[in-house]
């Protein structure tokens, strides 16, 4: 939709085939239905736009059209909408990179785009009256920095509606040293006893008086989240998504060790906590996305690009996934 949109602007627009979601009984209802934000870049704050587009089209809520039009009985385990959030699509100046930016240094709490994201959902939750309780009615979807939009959007449902939305991530973006550690092929030995220390220095650092509030922010976070449970696709040699692959493995590695440790390591950043005696952290701010309680964990290392949202359209056969749920104790 946003390249279209550029390309009528430019008056190079072609006869458009069907749009591709309508082969899955989905449709736009009408303009609203159209996820697209101002860019909030220094750039385009200051007008000085080289030729950029301010507004960009990031996302689409999706309307299920049943047979019939009858709402009243769907197909078992069949969404009602479906919130889409692309990933980075070039030219990066239409606001796609100032977004990467804010989830990279983790201010994507007041980036423009997210929430503006967060304001939508939870107007279309309010639209159709939802409740608390389970997230059949609508579904989140996201591709690298969608996938970011998608698990921003889902935390904050969860934490402040209690509506545990279906969540599905592909190549969700996460920021740490273990893709470093891939590329310099640190051995797996060498791998588990870095994050051994990783977690050992967070538990002691959690149980410094000054540091208590802090720990238990996380613990409540924790167990708000604990029923929510997102589904993550990652390519296991993807450089972009690799740790959401170590910060589960090795979670689990460590619960099956030293569990008191893992308890209390695995809620905790030390980027957040050195922030938090900063004094930057204090208030309701926002904390690593990648700290989640549950989530189910799919893995693929079929050959080709492993960060492109095509690879995820082939047959099971090709992607040869495997799947592991995951579950912080007491979840």
């Amino acid at each position: 939709m946003e390249t279209d949109r550029t390309k009528r602007r430019l008056g190079t627009s072609r006869a458009l085939a069907p749009a591709w979601w309508e082969s899955f009984n989905f449709r736009l209802r009408d303009a609203r239905d159209v996820l697209d934000c101002e860019c909030d870049c220094v750039f385009c704050n200051n007008r000085f736009k080289f030729g950029a587009q301010r507004w960009s089209i990031y996302g689409a809520i999706l309307e299920r059209v049943p047979a019939g039009g009858d709402h009243r009985h769907p197909p078992a385990g069949a969404p009602r909408y479906i919130v889409a959030f692309r990933g980075t699509m070039p030219p990066w100046h239409r606001g796609d990179m100032n977004a990467n930016i804010e989830m990279l240094v983790n201010r994507q709490h007041d980036c423009r785009r997210f929430c503006h994201a967060r304001s939508k959902v939870g107007e279309l939750l309010n639209s159709i009256a939802y409740g608390g309780g389970g997230g059949g009615a609508v579904w989140l979807a996201g591709h690298s920095l969608g996938a970011s939009i998608a698990l921003d959007v889902g935390r904050d449902m969860a934490t402040t509606k209690g509506c545990y939305l279906q969540t599905f991530l592909f190549n969700p973006p996460h920021v740490s040293v273990a893709p470093l550690l891939n590329v310099l092929r640190v051995p797996d030995v060498a791998r588990r006893f870095l994050y051994r220390i990783s977690y050992t220095v967070k538990a002691k650092m959690g149980a410094m008086a000054v540091l208590r509030p802090f720990e238990k922010k996380m613990e409540e976070l924790f167990d708000r989240l604990a029923p929510w449970v997102p589904e993550l696709f990652v390519h296991e040699r993807d450089f972009v998504c690799r740790g959401f692959v170590d910060y589960f493995e090795q979670r689990q590695n460590m619960l099956g060790g030293c569990s008191q440790v893992a308890l209390v390591g695995t809620k905790l950043s030390i980027r957040d906590m050195l922030l938090f005696l900063h004094g930057e952290n204090k208030e309701e701010k926002p904390v690593q996305p990648h700290l989640l309680p549950s989530a189910r964990l799919w893995k693929t290392s079929i050959q080709g690009h492993r960060h492109d949202l095509q690879q995820w359209m082939e047959p099971d056969r090709v992607l040869n996934l495997n799947s592991r749920l995951y579950r912080y104790p007491g979840a």
